[in-house]
Parts: C-alpha cells; structure tokens; sequence
C-alpha cells in the first residue's frame, strides 16, 4: 500500500510535515507548507497504488529471470550450437517468463 508521506510528497515535493503512523489527523505542517487535504492525499494514494499495481508483471518477472551471468552463459551456448533463433535455451528461458507473467 502506498504511504502517506509517499502521496504528500507526490503532490508537493518539498512539504514539510510530521505524522504519527498512518493517521492523517496526526500531520502537522511545518516550515510554511500549505496544508494539503485528505481527500487530496486518498485521492493521490489511490492514483499511485494503481500505477504500482500495473506493474505488477514486471516485479514478478524480474525475480523470475535467471541472473545476467547465467543468461549470458545460455547466450553462449545457444550461440555456439547455432541456436540464436526461438529454439535457443535463452530464447526459451526468457519466452517463458514472460508467458507465464504476461502484460494484464
């Protein structure tokens, strides 16, 4: 869940401001900051959550790919076999990944 000092400061960088857990009424705006509203901030919480939530895909799938020195190992040897086409391990590899966690 996106915080509350995450969706304060997407609205405005540079506020100033303190807080107790998660609990709005607790913010107290420091140095001059304007107050920002709490419709204003669930509104900016909910805008982010959403595009964390789009890319969901990606973060799955980058735990699922092998690490770059074992990819490039798959490369060599698809290479070396004359597999630098869809039947290549690598090829294989990364096709799979990406089925497995496609783009919703």
């Amino acid at each position: 869940m996106i915080k509350l000092h995450e969706a304060i400061k997407a609205i405005n960088p540079q506020a100033e401001f303190t807080y107790n857990e998660e609990d709005f009424s607790t913010i107290k705006w420091l140095g001059g900051t304007s107050a920002i509203s709490q419709s204003d901030v669930e509104a900016k919480q909910a805008e982010l959550q959403t595009a964390y939530d789009a890319k969901e895909y990606q973060r799955t799938r980058a735990n699922e790919y092998l690490e770059l020195k074992e990819q490039l190992d798959l490369l060599y040897k698809d290479m070396t076999a004359d597999k630098l086409d869809n039947t290549g391990e690598w090829h294989k590899h990364i096709k799979k990944v990406k089925d497995d966690n496609p783009k919703e």
